[in-house]
């Protein structure tokens, strides 16, 4: 299969498939707020759908929505004077009182709905003569800010156009790789990032999916190359996007992966090496190392590997950071990164605790471990393992060190039915 058409199919593969649930969605909350400000049940107007489902940059998995509600000028001035909490307040009793069995609450500056499947946040909010929106924040005791998506929207529109449709599916992509390496960046961050390196280069304008392996790479590079800074000043509106949490490093990573998966173009294992820089959703290659297991009368091992993308929607927003404690009996505890920066190589009989160092996810949350042995010797034992299991309320592990090869030992944060944080630390073995 060539390139193009694996990009093709990778990208197929990573497409919003509730699309219809999510109109659905829409449509009740907007016919509720309508009835209870306008005194008409119209599910289309008088909303604007924004975030990335709005500027058509989501993917498969997407679990936080973005609902603008638009409201009557007429009602400006019973807010207008520290009225943030009231009108909040308002549209969530308007919502609750159609749908009483559903999560609703006031969270700051929107209304947040909590559905089985995914939330919508929906912000009432009042157009300006520029287009632009004020929008409710009760914060500090309550101000009004703006917003202006309809300016990025179109500035994702026109723009996408211009560079021969490659923007949105670039932002898709870079979102496939958020997932898979747990880089916590909003939606319109990746978006205003993939807006800008389109514009810093025309090699791209007249391209398209056979050029994808060489626009991933330098896309990445252009990432991993950008100098430290708080913030970027989104397309089409302008407004600050904050970063979180510096993306160079793994983007650096990614550029790596780019370059060995382009060396590998005409080798059997190229697609492999692309699901390490996009993750599950890329095509496997032609004879994957599982059907290479499967194959191999002689090998008796279980596939037991699970797959957290099979158990919940990724949506990757928040940071989460693993530690890994190594010790043994009579000696004291040492991190497993300053025996991999020594190059000391961990042998046999040690206990490996691995612990949540940081994270920034807000409570409750539900935490995964995956643990997964690789190479001949976990073959051979029968123990390649890597099932999903839950943390047992210590947000800790404890392993040992036991035989020769590569282990990886993965943790998965799930809020709200949905994974928005993961991280990863490879333990190689020798013996």
């Amino acid at each position: 299969m060539s390139i193009s058409d694996v990009f093709k199919e990778f990208l197929s593969g990573i497409a919003v498939d509730n699309a219809e649930s999510i109109s659905l969605r829409y449509g009740e909350l907007t016919g509720a707020i309508n009835k209870n400000f306008r005194d008409t049940e119209s599910k289309t107007t008088n909303n604007l759908q924004v975030g990335s489902y709005g500027r058509w940059t989501a993917i498969k998995g997407i679990s936080d929505l973005d609902m603008l509600y638009i409201m009557p000028d007429g009602l400006w001035d019973t807010y207008k004077s520290g009225g943030q909490y009231s009108l909040l307040k308002e549209t969530a009793d308007a919502i609750k009182r159609r749908y009483p069995r559903t999560e609703v609450f006031v969270d700051r500056l929107v209304v947040r709905v909590l559905y089985a499947d995914f939330h919508v946040e929906v912000q009432p909010v009042f157009e300006t003569e520029d287009g632009s929106f004020l929008y409710p924040d009760t914060y500090g005791g309550g101000a009004w800010k703006n917003t202006n998506p309809r300016a990025e929207i179109s500035a994702m529109s026109e723009f996408d156009e211009q560079k021969n449709k490659n923007l949105r599916r670039l932002c898709k992509m870079a979102r496939a790789w958020k997932n898979k390496h747990g880089v916590g960046m909003g939606g319109l961050l990746i978006d205003t990032l993939a807006h800008n390196f389109l514009r810093s280069t025309a090699a791209y304008d007249d391209k398209s999916f056979l050029y994808y392996d060489l626009m991933s790479r330098d896309f990445f590079k252009y990432l991993a190359d950008l100098p430290s800074q708080e913030y970027f000043a989104a397309l089409g509106s302008g407004q600050r996007v904050r970063v979180k949490k510096s993306f160079r490093k793994k983007a650096a990573r990614a550029y790596d992966l780019c370059l060995a998966a382009i060396a590998a173009e005409k080798e059997v294992g190229r697609n492999d090496k692309w699901r390490k820089v996009f993750g599950s959703p890329f095509p496997h290659s032609a004879r994957s190392i599982r059907e290479a297991i499967a194959k191999d009368a002689s090998n008796q091992a279980r596939n037991t590997e699970e797959f957290v993308e099979d158990k919940f929607p990724v949506d990757v927003r928040y940071d989460v950071t693993l530690e890994c404690e190594v010790s043994q009996s009579g000696f004291r505890p040492h991190l497993l990164r300053q025996f991999l920066a020594k190059h000391i190589p961990l042998s046999p009989n040690k206990s490996l605790r691995f612990i949540v160092d940081t994270h920034d996810i807000p409570k409750p949350f539900d935490l995964y471990w995956k643990v997964l042995n690789r190479g001949p010797e976990a073959i051979r034992r029968d123990c390649v393992r890597g099932q999903v299991e839950k943390d047992q309320g210590s947000l800790s592990k404890t392993e040992t060190t036991s035989f020769r090869g590569d282990h990886v030992v993965e943790c998965y944060v799930v809020r709200n039915g949905t994974v928005v944080a993961k991280d990863r630390i490879h333990v190689p073995i020798q013996t």
